[in-house]
């Protein structure tokens, strides 16, 4: 009868183990739903700068003012016609 006792205390000691610490155990679970959790709020922010540059990239592809833009902020451009002023910046020392 003790032995009998014995191996079933064992067998629920075996188990326990494997239910709390075994693979797939509630504490790897747990850490599992703490990666999904980042993840996602990784994700988030991921589609919402991916829709900040689709809206940028519709806006450049669709009129001609957005190329303006950008050809005046980040080449210097002027149209024919215009007359470029250069001022000099008041930080700078001499």
């Amino acid at each position: 009868m003790r032995w009998l006792l014995l191996a079933l205390v064992l067998i629920l000691a075996l188990f326990q183990y494997w239910f709390w610490l075994g693979e797939g155990g509630l504490l790897k679970q747990s850490a599992l739903e703490k990666q999904v959790l980042e993840q996602r709020q990784e994700n988030a922010i991921l589609k919402e700068r991916n829709s900040a540059l689709e809206a940028k990239v519709r806006y450049l592809k669709d009129g001609l003012e957005g190329i303006e833009e950008r050809a005046r902020h980040d080449l210097g451009m002027i149209k024919e016609g215009e007359t470029f002023y250069m001022l000099p910046d008041k930080n700078t020392s001499q």
